[in-house]
C-alpha cells in the first residue's frame, strides 16, 4: 500500500491535480511536500491540525514536509472561508504567534531533522511592490482570479484589494519552495483548492508546462449530525495545554458519536488497517464499552501532549467516576475541575459547618450542613465526614492548594487556597 492508497483509505484525500501524476512521484523519491499556516493566533487548534497529520503521514513514509508558518500572508489576511474582511493583527502580534506556533510544529514533527519549517516573511517581505506588479501580477488574469471560489464567494459582500491578491501571494510561496526547497507538492483544505491550483499555474508559466507539481486537498470533516467537526460548547479545542488542558483534549475525543469514531481513528491516528478493523468491530457488537473512543483519546492526547497526559487525564476521569479523588497531584485537580463550581477560601481551619456555609457558601443554611453531614452526603477530599464537629485544614492537602468537596453522588466544588 503506497502513501495515497493509504490516504484514500483513510478518507483523507478530496482532490488530487494529477492523480497519475502525483502517484508516479512518490514512488519514484522522497518528495517536498508543504503545508502552510496563517499566525492568525498563538495556538492551533485540532481543525488545524487535520492538514498536518495527511503531512505527518508523509513524513513517516520517508518524504520531505516543509512547513510554512506565513509570518507575511499572515499580516495581510486570508479570504478563504470568511464572509468577511479580516482585522489586521500588528506585526508584533504576528511575531508572537509565529513564535508559538513554531514550538507546536516542533513538538508534532520531531527534533530528528526529517523536516524543515520556513516563514514566508523571509521571501515576500523583500518583494518590492514593482517586483510584485512586474514579475507575478502581470501573470494573472483577473478574471481567472473572481472565478476562484475563495474570491467568488466574497463579490456580494466585497473584498478588499489586499485580501484578494492573497492568492498571488499564496502562489508566490509555492514557487518559492519549488525553487528553492525541492517542494513539488502542496496540501491544504478544500477551501484552498483555488489558491493551489493559482501556485502550480504560476510554476507552469515561469518554470515551464513540463514541471511537476501538484495539488492535494482533504475534505471538509463533518460530524455525523452534519455540524462541523472540532467545536464544543465552549468553543475551539485547542493544542495549546493553557487553553484547553490535556484533560479537557482527552475528554473531547472520549465523548465522540459512535457514528464518528472510526472516522476520526482513520484520520486522527497512526494505527495501522488491522487495529482499526478490530476497533470498528467492537463499535458494532460491544459499543457501551466504548473501547474505540478511549483508543482514539489515548492516541490523540499522546501524538499532541505526551503519554504523561495520558495517564494524567485517565487518572483523573477514573477519580471522578469513583469518586475517590484523594490520590490526585494538584495539577489533575487543576485539569479535571478547572470547569466545575469553585470558590477562593484562606488557610485558616475551620469547624465543618462553619466552612461549608460561612467560607463557601456550598450549603445554605447550618441546619441542612449538619444533615447532609450526618446522612454521609458529604466527602471532603475523597473522604466521607460523618462528624460535625469535624475541622476543615485547607493547607492538608494537594500541596495546600486545593479543598475538594463533593455533596451527594455527583456534585463537585473546588475550593482554591488563597
Amino acid at each position: 500500500m503506497t502513501i495515497l492508497d493509504e490516504l484514500k483509505w483513510r478518507g483523507a484525500i478530496n482532490q488530487q491535480t494529477d492523480e497519475a501524476g502525483l502517484s508516479d512521484l512518490v514512488k519514484e523519491k522522497a518528495v517536498g511536500l508543504y503545508v502552510g499556516i496563517d499566525p492568525t493566533g498563538d495556538s492551533m487548534h485540532i481543525g488545524h491540525l487535520i492538514p498536518f497529520m495527511i503531512l505527518k503521514r508523509f513524513q513517516l513514509a520517508g518524504h520531505k514536509p516543509v512547513i510554512v508558518i506565513g509570518g507575511g500572508t499572515g499580516s495581510i489576511g486570508d479570504p478563504s472561508g470568511k464572509k468577511s474582511e479580516r482585522v489586521l493583527q500588528t506585526m508584533d502580534q504576528v511575531h508572537h504567534n509565529e513564535d508559538a506556533i513554531t514550538a507546536q510544529m516542533e513538538h508534532l514533527f520531531g527534533q530528528d531533522g526529517s523536516f524543515k519549517i520556513v516563514n514566508n516573511y523571509e521571501w515576500l517581505s523583500k518583494m518590492s511592490l514593482l517586483d510584485f506588479l512586474r514579475d507575478y501580477g502581470k501573470l494573472f488574469n483577473v478574471n481567472n482570479m473572481l472565478a476562484k471560489e475563495v474570491v467568488a464567494s466574497r463579490l456580494e459582500v466585497g473584498i478588499s484589494f489586499t485580501e484578494f491578491t492573497y492568492q498571488i501571494l499564496q502562489s508566490v510561496d509555492f514557487l518559492h519552495l519549488y525553487q528553492h526547497e525541492d517542494v513539488q507538492v502542496q496540501i491544504g483544505g478544500a477551501d484552498q483548492w483555488g489558491n493551489i491550483t493559482a501556485g502550480i499555474d504560476l510554476i507552469h508559466k515561469i518554470e515551464g508546462s513540463e514541471a511537476k507539481a501538484y495539488g492535494l486537498t482533504i475534505p471538509l470533516m463533518l460530524k455525523a449530525d452534519g455540524t462541523k467537526f472540532g467545536k464544543t460548547a465552549g468553543g475551539a479545542v485547542w493544542l495549546d495545554p493553557e487553553k484547553t488542558s490535556p484533560y479537557e483534549f482527552y475528554q473531547f475525543w472520549l465523548n465522540q458519536d459512535d457514528r464518528d469514531v472510526v472516522k476520526y481513528l482513520k484520520y486522527f491516528t497512526f494505527l495501522n488497517k488491522e487495529e482499526i478493523d478490530d476497533l470498528e468491530q467492537k463499535v458494532g457488537t460491544q459499543p457501551e464499552k466504548r473501547e474505540a473512543q478511549r483508543r482514539l483519546a489515548q492516541e490523540v492526547t499522546s501524538f499532541v501532549h505526551g503519554d504523561a497526559a495520558v495517564t494524567e487525564a485517565e487518572n483523573i476521569s477514573k477519580a471522578l467516576f469513583s469518586g475517590d479523588v484523594s490520590a490526585l497531584s494538584a495539577s489533575e485537580i487543576e485539569q479535571g475541575f478547572k470547569n466545575m463550581p469553585s470558590v477562593d477560601v484562606t488557610t485558616e481551619p475551620r469547624n465543618i459547618v462553619e466552612w461549608l456555609v460561612d467560607v463557601t457558601n456550598i450549603e445554605s443554611s447550618r441546619r441542612q450542613a449538619r444533615e447532609d453531614i450526618n446522612n454521609g452526603a458529604i466527602r471532603i477530599n475523597g473522604d466521607k465526614v460523618t462528624d460535625v464537629d469535624a475541622v476543615i485544614d485547607p493547607a492538608s492537602h494537594f500541596d495546600g492548594k486545593f479543598v475538594i468537596v463533593r455533596r451527594g453522588k455527583k456534585r463537585y466544588f473546588l475550593a482554591r487556597v488563597k
